[in-house]
Order: C-alpha cells, then structure tokens, then sequence
C-alpha cells in the first residue's frame, strides 16, 4: 500500500522542487487520504478535471498548474472555494509542479515536446539542462517554416498560429522552445541565433519582435504543448509505484 506522502517525496525529490523559485508552491497543495491507489493526472486543476477524479474514485490529482499563485486573492470563495471543497469533500490529495515540470531533462513539458516532435536536443539557453526552461536544439532535417507548422499541428492536434520573419527564407535548422506562456523568451532565442521560437501563447508584440528581428515564431498552444510532462510523470509514478494512472486532457483552445 502507497502512503501519499512516499509519492510526494519521491516527486519533490525527481522534479528538485525546491531548487526552483516559482509562482506558487510547488508539491503537495492540498492533503487527501493517506493511502494512493489511483493518481489521475491532468494539465490544469480545473473543476472539470476534479469532476473526472470523482467520479473514477481517484486518490490523487496531479497536475501542472495548481492553485496559491502569487498575487491571487487570498480568501476562499467563489470559484477557489468550490475546487477545495470538491477535494476536501472527497479526500483527495493536489499535488501540482510548475516550473520543475517544465523543466525536467526526461519528464519536463521541454523534453516531451521536443520528443514528441523528434527535435534534437543541444542544451539549455538560461541555465543547466533541466534546470533552465529555454531549450534550444536543431530539426532532424531542414524544413520550410510551413512544414515545421504542419508537423506540429499534426503531432499536437492544434491549428499553431505562425508569425513568418519575411528576411528569412533559408530551410530551418536551428530551433529554440519553451512550452506554454515563454512568448517573451522570443528575444533570447534570436540572438542565440535560432531560426524560430516555438513557445505556446501569443502577445500582441511578439509578431512585430519576429517580423523585425528575422526569427520565425509558432505559437503551439499553452495547454496543447503541456499536456506530456504531467503525463509522464503520472506514468513514471505508475511504475515506480505500482499505483494506477490515468490522464485526462480536458480540452483548452488556449
């Protein structure tokens, strides 16, 4: 029998959780029952997805985005008050990774995707591999900007938004990412000399910091390009463990 609090620690210590200075807490967010038989993962802990918990009769919920951001209201109510009953209520436990999951050299949204997508990974532009969030790698053969878009909308089951650099025409070689809200990584990415930045989310600016600096930019989906480290860490702790998982991809356009 799994004690939640082995699998807590065993997730804290695979993820490095505190090692990362993050938005919100990062591990155990609300205590459910001691013993875990079943985890269901999922990218964002919404009230759609604690329905699903519910009803499969989950032990754990794991996730990517959690609750106690900085800077959000501190009262219990509404909306945040619903989602703690509906744990509370049933005994079950939250535990959520934020950056530490966007990070992780195997398991991390970065290392999935580029898996996923069979990008070839060199390094890490911010940092130590697994520690920083901006991946940077090459294409495992060139490829115009329409038919990276294409690959990734097939691979990812979303229509990305493209953001074409009119100076450069040449095949793609160099590429740089970081999933979900990393648009103003865009920068960074140009001047370690990428040919385009795929991230998840879009801002108004980032079209005119990629038509004028001459790097292509796709923005793949915030929810869409964070779907696979939760999922591989709800599977790696199904083998370690022995516990039960299931993901379920609630759906988000964003």
């Amino acid at each position: 029998m799994n004690h939640r609090d082995q699998l807590v620690a065993a997730c804290d210590h695979q993820l490095r959780a505190e090692q990362f200075k993050d938005f919100t807490v990062n591990g155990l967010q609300v205590e459910g029952r001691d013993t875990v038989k079943r985890v269901m993962s999922g990218v964002t802990a919404c009230q759609a997805l604690l329905d699903e918990a519910v009803a499969w009769q989950a032990d754990m919920v794991l996730v990517h985005h959690g609750y106690f951001w900085k800077n959000e209201p501190v009262p219990i109510t509404g909306m945040k008050q619903r989602r703690i009953k509906t744990l509370l209520a049933n005994d079950i436990s939250l535990l959520a990774y934020h950056l530490p999951l966007d990070a992780h050299v195997e398991m991390g949204n970065n290392a999935q995707l580029a898996k996923r997508l069979g990008w070839k990974v060199e390094g890490c532009l911010d940092g130590e591999l697994g520690e920083g969030l901006l991946w940077s790698g090459r294409l495992v053969a060139p490829q115009s900007i329409g038919e990276l878009a294409e690959q990734i909308s097939t691979t990812l089951q979303r229509s990305p938004l493209v953001v074409e650099a009119p100076f450069a025409e040449q095949p793609i070689e160099r590429i740089a990412w970081c999933t979900g809200g990393a648009q103003d990584m865009i920068t960074a990415a140009y001047e370690a000399g990428a040919q385009v930045f795929v991230s998840g989310e879009i801002s108004e600016r980032t079209t005119h910091l990629a038509r004028e600096m001459g790097i292509h930019y796709i923005a793949a989906g915030h929810h869409a390009t964070e779907r696979y480290g939760v999922q591989a860490l709800g599977e790696w702790l199904g083998s370690e463990f022995g516990v039960e998982h299931r993901f379920v991809d609630i759906d988000n356009p964003a």
